[in-house]
């Protein structure tokens, strides 16, 4: 049976923590800052778990962690 492959997208985004839970960057800071309060920017910087959910869809993903 050949390899699983990762999906290079997922690669590139997604860390898996020791514990198994999947990190990811913050939401909302690529564009449109001028919109954002600075408090906004201040707290997106850095890395944050994702939900449950939304971390068993990116898990499918990587087969290998």
């Amino acid at each position: 049976m050949p390899k699983m492959k990762t999906k290079s997208g997922v690669k590139k985004r997604f860390k898996l923590t020791a514990s198994g839970k999947v990190k990811s960057a913050q939401a909302g800071k690529r564009h449109g800052m001028i919109k954002r309060t600075p408090k906004q920017i201040r707290n997106k910087r850095g890395t944050t778990v994702m939900a449950d959910a939304d971390a068993k869809v990116i898990k499918k993903f990587m087969p290998y962690g």
